[in-house]
């Protein structure tokens, strides 16, 4: 079987760029190794409740912005999104609070009230690092793919905002830490929380530009979309059928196929079957798989080879959690992001000193009656979970004792659930790469970290003229906004230049 694109993948940029094709009139055949669509943000259900496996906050849905464009071209409608302002509560160890809201004179109050010891430096990182990011969303807008492109479209981009660009062009190599000086250790502590969250980075490792992204983003609205992430999974694949294009579930792909020439030509599936790609194949697998199972590491550079090897991303422990409507009073946000330890060495360690507690909204509880779906994110050294574990049973000892620790910590830290909130389940990075196949389990983008490595890395292309990569490890970020941009990128690229 034949088709003009083929896409192994089917998380939500391997969606999109199918949608975007398959609307445009390509002949797009999607495979899945799932069931269902989402890769790894696809649905959990149990015992009646409905879990979206993120954080449920989803910036950029406003008039214009990417999901607009997006939708703009497909044949079905946008899942229904609901405001969520403020976007969350940064609760600090000893209990004091920040809304990350879209007001400015509320935010910057509520930085004076909380970090006195720093108001004007903390007040002022925000204000610097907001006109960063207007710098840098205008460039974007000019140069979509400015993190790859060369350096005279990066100067284009730049140029017409010259009092910003020296600035920009002055912090490249910064980290966010660069930027804190004069800050307190409770403020850094309250930006390495975020930016853990958002760019899997602390304030040490994250490129100062990029949190500048990351930060103000979150506060420029955000949403949550009725069923999660999951609904859009489920749209973006209602909207591949509709259009004409083809999903195959249950559809695990071994690797590339390749003509006498080392031309790539098409997948050879796990069943024996061979699909054939006449134009392009897109890769919606991760970096270290796309290259190390799909591509095959004798196909790949050696100078990628090592890019990889210096590679990570975090992986993160998921407790799916069940509130009673009562604990959802008194709670003071759906989503607060909670500090547990100061760690008052210079390093700061998220596996032990944060999470996300994100509880489903009030219009669209995922539960049964006067209950609410809760995921409880937390990050976790995914080597952990693939060493020391001979079997089965020490596995879920290994879950038991994590989870435990993890359920303490929540009851230290919002006492006003008190008993009226329950486990329902847990995922680990095994469970996670169970699920996905994804390498150790890993989640999340790399486009944070100032680790050393090729820039043209976070990029659709690869090493193969007409095979492409797309999803969060291809991304300026493992947000669904910035998946859908990367995803809407290549779409474009496939369309003028490929097809």
């Amino acid at each position: 079987m034949t088709h003009e694109v083929v896409v192994v993948g089917g998380g939500i940029g391997g969606l999109t760029v199918s949608a975007l094709l398959a609307a445009r009139g390509v002949d797009v055949c999607l495979l899945e190794r799932q069931s269902r669509p989402g890769g790894c943000v696809a649905g959990v259900e149990k015992f009646g409740y409905s879990f979206d496996p993120g954080v449920g906050l989803y910036p950029l849905w406003q008039a214009g912005e990417i999901h607009a464009q997006v939708f703009s071209e497909l044949p079905v409608a946008a899942p229904e999104v609901f405001a969520a302002n403020p976007a969350y509560l940064v609760r600090l160890p000893d209990q004091s609070e920040v809304s990350i809201t879209v007001n400015t004179e509320q935010f910057e109050a509520a930085l004076v009230a909380t970090f006195p010891e720093c108001a004007e430096r903390a007040v002022g990182f925000y204000q610097e690092s907001a006109v960063v990011c207007e710098a840098l969303r205008s460039a974007l807008r000019r140069v979509p793919n400015l993190h790859a492109a060369g350096s005279t479209n990066q100067i284009f981009a730049l140029l017409p905002d010259i009092i910003n660009a020296g600035r920009i062009i002055k912090a490249r190599n910064h980290t966010t830490l660069d930027h804190l000086s004069g800050t307190s250790l409770r403020f850094r502590r309250f930006i390495d929380a975020q930016l853990q969250l958002l760019a899997q980075a602390t304030s040490q490792e994250c490129e100062y530009l990029y949190s500048t992204l990351a930060l103000n983003i979150a506060r420029r609205g955000n949403f949550s979309i009725r069923g999660g992430a999951p609904a859009l999974a489920e749209t973006l694949a209602d909207s591949i059928k509709a259009s004409g294009g083809r999903i195959r579930f249950d559809t695990p792909v071994l690797r590339l196929a390749y003509d006498a020439s080392g031309q790539a030509v098409g997948v050879d599936l796990l069943s024996g079957e061979r699909v054939n790609a006449s134009r392009a194949i897109v890769s919606n697998l991760t970096l270290w798989d796309t290259y190390g199972k799909l591509i095959g590491l004798n196909h790949t550079p050696s100078e990628i080879r090592k890019s990889l090897n210096n590679l990570r991303t975090s992986g993160v422990y998921l407790l799916y959690l069940g509130m009673s409507e009562a604990a959802a009073s008194r709670i003071p946000n759906n989503h607060i992001l909670v500090v547990t330890d100061w760690q008052q060495a210079d390093e700061y360690y998220p596996e032990v000193s944060q999470f996300m507690f994100a509880a489903a909204p009030a219009e669209d509880r995922r539960a049964p009656a006067g209950r609410r779906a809760v995921t409880m994110l937390t990050f976790s050294d995914v080597d952990q979970w693939f060493t020391f574990q001979e079997n089965e049973e020490q596995s879920e000892e290994k879950d038991q004792s994590v989870l435990d620790a993890w359920w303490q910590r929540l009851h230290q830290a919002m006492p006003e659930l008190g008993g009226d909130i329950e486990v329902i389940d847990t995922a680990t990075p095994r469970t996670i790469y169970d699920l996905t196949r994804r390498k150790l389990g890993m989640v999340g983008g790399l486009a944070g970290t100032s680790a050393p490595f090729d820039s043209n890395i976070i990029n659709y292309q690869t090493s193969l003229p007409n095979v492409f990569r797309v999803g969060d490890t291809a991304a300026l970020g493992g947000s669904i906004a910035a998946v859908t941009h990367a995803a809407r990128l290549l779409a474009n690229h496939l369309t003028e230049s490929i097809l």
